[in-house]
């Protein structure tokens, strides 16, 4: 199979502008069916635009989005996911407070024809909380629910933005365990996030956002020993 063939989504050359803020002028990224893809960079660098315009919820000022062969100047979140994309945002909780997770996933089968999920709540230790409102949830407890629904609907595509910020330890290693599972079976996977030794042992390839533009690192040794990045971004953790 060619790389071409291997590609789910690409967002190519991706520019966009807040007012007289230029936050991104000509990035690049590239989602790869079973590849975890870490899109690092420091706060306000654009890593939640860039993921937001991937999903169709923001439009670029200019660039394109491919999602399985078709380009898009614009697309609509809706239209994606019905075409295998999901996305996990960063800043709010995709659930329902006032339902259950059984309600949430009771919803999902109905409306896609889906198989129980009872593997994934297994694997992310959730089976306990299918009875309970999602706002009696913690942080970690409500990430892992919504991460619950994305293994459900088996996607070719998961973004994933900050998964990781505001959870504990013991979160953060079931997240990780996910997310290499996803991968394993096909599912093309993007993680953005700021905790960089779980974002580089979660990641097969590294991408650099920095100044509007984006830097292909390679694999996470590779990306450790590049010396711009590690001035750059990693900074005195650099090892």
């Amino acid at each position: 199979m060619s790389a071409a063939a291997d590609t789910i989504l690409t967002a190519d050359c991706i520019g966009k502008r807040f007012g007289e803020r230029k936050v991104l002028s000509a990035a690049t990224v590239h989602a790869d069916r079973g590849v975890v893809t870490a899109l690092i960079g420091r706060n306000g660098c654009g890593k939640s635009t860039l993921l937001r315009i991937m999903a169709g919820l923001m439009a670029p000022d200019h660039g394109t989005v491919r999602f399985r062969g078709a380009v898009y100047t614009r697309t609509r979140l809706h239209r994606l996911a019905r075409q295998g994309l999901f996305l996990l945002p960063a800043d709010r909780c995709t659930l329902t407070r006032t339902l259950t997770l059984r309600q949430h996933l009771d919803a999902l089968r109905t409306r896609f024809g889906l198989p129980p999920g009872d593997a994934a709540l297994e694997a992310l230790k959730i089976t306990h909380l299918l009875d309970r409102a999602v706002g009696t949830y913690s942080g970690g407890e409500q990430r892992r629910a919504e991460l619950a629904l994305a293994i459900v609907r088996a996607p070719d595509c998961l973004l994933a933005d900050e998964p990781f910020l505001g959870i504990t330890p013991v979160d953060t290693e079931v997240f990780i365990a996910a997310f290499r599972a996803l991968a394993r079976r096909g599912t093309a996977v993007i993680v953005t996030g700021h905790e960089v030794p779980f974002i580089l042992s979660v990641a097969d390839t590294v991408t650099w956002l920095h100044s509007g533009t984006t830097r292909p690192l390679g694999p996470p040794e590779t990306a450790r020993h590049n010396w711009l990045f590690r001035r750059e971004y990693l900074g005195v953790r650099a090892r």
